[in-house]
């Protein structure tokens, strides 16, 4: 379940982090556009009605939001990092003809190799490619 931008909100209060007005219109456009955007969609987006927005700030709230727990970073096949509000556990799948990313219900937890009996897993990962249904 995706978190409310208030509930967000809240969180970033939580901890300590300065809510300033364009941290808050890059969470206000990961709640209403869950579309997994990269940096690059977001600053174009957002500059349209915020002039003064920079990159590099949209960059480092992405960072931040991230660092805090509140956006996940999903680094597709050719190493473009896209952003999603949605942190609980869910696979991904790229679509390989109109390249939208759609989240998918998996038990992440559920999976488990004995060939990693002796590592520390710091996260899970779940990733498809091949063609959506409105392609095809």
């Amino acid at each position: 379940m995706k978190p409310s931008f208030e509930a967000l909100k809240q969180e970033l209060a939580r901890k300590n982090i300065h809510l300033s007005h364009q941290r808050l219109k890059v969470l206000d456009y990961l709640t209403r556009y869950p579309c997994h955007p990269t940096a690059e969609q977001i600053f174009a987006d957002l500059h349209k009605d915020l002039s003064t927005l920079s990159k590099t700030t949209v960059y480092n709230t992405l960072r931040t939001l991230a660092e805090a727990g509140l956006v996940r970073v999903i680094t597709t096949d050719n190493n473009e990092s896209r952003y999603e509000i949605a942190t609980d556990n869910h696979g991904h799948f790229k679509c390989d003809c109109c390249g939208a990313i759609y989240d998918f219900w998996i038990d992440t937890e559920a999976l488990h190799s004995p060939d990693l009996a002796h590592f520390e897993i710091g996260s899970r990962s779940v990733y498809f490619k091949g063609v959506c249904p409105r392609c095809l």
